[in-house]
């Protein structure tokens, strides 16, 4: 798996953008809904930035921000390392681990085109048992 093109991995139907003036708020829900952790920042087709879940938690709840007042721009993590479809996994694994985050845009001649996230690495009915146990926790 580790020597496998990202292209191959990468989430394309959990691939989620917003706009720079898009809300924290909206951008949780747009998040929440599709069950992914990050979100690209875009304007047009350049990306600008990435807004993660431990964004909210760190750079907005920490601080007592206005979830619904806040916007991208102010709270996102300005111009993200990004890899090319190309590399491997392995390669954005390292990349991650060496960085402290855990997703990573897929850009393409500049344009963004995916995302791909350390959950990656995880056997899909692993995922599936991990993240039914979450949600079992988060409605006890």
């Amino acid at each position: 798996m580790f020597d496998q093109p990202i292209r191959n991995l990468m989430e394309r139907k959990k691939f989620l953008t917003a706009s720079p003036n898009a809300t924290v708020s909206s951008a949780a829900k747009l998040m929440a809904g599709k069950n992914v952790g990050a979100v690209l920042v875009v304007e047009g087709e350049r990306l600008l930035g990435i807004f993660s879940e431990r964004d909210v938690v760190f750079r907005v709840i920490a601080k007592g921000l206005d979830a619904k007042a806040t916007l991208l721009s102010e709270v996102m993590t300005v111009d993200p390392k990004t890899l090319e479809p190309g590399k491997t996994y392995g390669h954005a694994l390292l990349l991650m681990q060496e960085n402290g985050f855990r997703h990573v845009p897929v850009v393409e001649n500049g344009k963004p085109i995916g995302i791909i996230s350390s959950r990656n690495a995880m056997d899909p009915d692993l995922e599936e048992f991990v993240f039914e146990q979450r949600r079992r926790e988060h409605h006890r």
